[in-house]
């Protein structure tokens, strides 16, 4: 009886220390494998949902992007004065050619500035492009006024994208010209987009005059 008791004993013993170690095993597997599982999908949530701009920085769809074409800087101040004032990101459209002072003769027939704009189908190159076009909604295009028109690099950038239900806002800087039909030739290349009307700027804008503009556009 003894031996017997011993035994049921012993057994009961074992048993505990069996269901004991299963119980043990099972929770941190259950445990550890729900905490990969959850940081691995919080991590591709993350990533998935996370763009980077052309500067670099993450942000996230639905933004404003200024991309200006400027040479003499008078367009470029007032790109930035937008950038600053809307939180915007900024793009600058760079000729793979830089423009001389030579090539910007306007009494010269022959210099580069007097061809390209005598030839509606010239497309200067561009160096660079915008990262991540679709996260724009609202793209302002700047230029400066050549021969009463956009200069035909500006072609090449709306050429260069597809804007389909972006809208497109332009602004151009001048002396004595005012906006006139300037953008004509740009909105036909992007006819799947809405075109707010234009603004012509002089050089040196102040940054009231630009917010003023871009603020009464009613954009969101």
């Amino acid at each position: 009886m003894k031996i017997k008791k011993f035994s049921a004993t012993l057994l009961a013993f074992i048993m505990v220390l069996f269901f004991a170690a299963c119980a043990g095993g099972n929770e941190t597997a259950g445990n550890g494998g729900n905490a990969d599982s959850s940081q691995g999908t919080t991590e591709e949530s993350q990533t998935s949902d996370t763009t980077l701009d052309s500067s670099g920085s993450e942000s996230e769809g639905g933004k404003i992007l200024v991309a200006y074409f400027s040479v003499t800087n008078n367009t470029e101040g007032v790109a930035q004065k937008l950038v600053d004032g809307l939180g915007a990101d900024l793009y600058e459209i760079t000729p793979d050619q830089p423009y001389t002072d030579e090539d910007l003769d306007y009494g010269n027939s022959k210099s580069r500035t007097s061809v390209e704009m005598d030839d509606p189908s010239a497309r200067p190159a561009i160096s660079g492009s915008v990262e991540n076009m679709e996260q724009y909604d609202v793209v302002f295009i700047g230029y400066p006024i050549w021969w009463g028109k956009a200069p035909r690099i500006m072609s090449t950038f709306i050429e260069s994208y597809d804007f389909s239900g972006k809208t497109i806002i332009p602004f151009c800087t001048s002396g004595s010209s005012g906006f006139g039909s300037s953008d004509s030739a740009l909105r036909s290349a992007a006819s799947g987009a809405t075109w707010l009307d234009g603004h012509r700027f002089p050089a040196g804008a102040s940054s009231e005059d630009v917010l003023a503009w871009a603020k009464g556009l009613e954009i969101n």
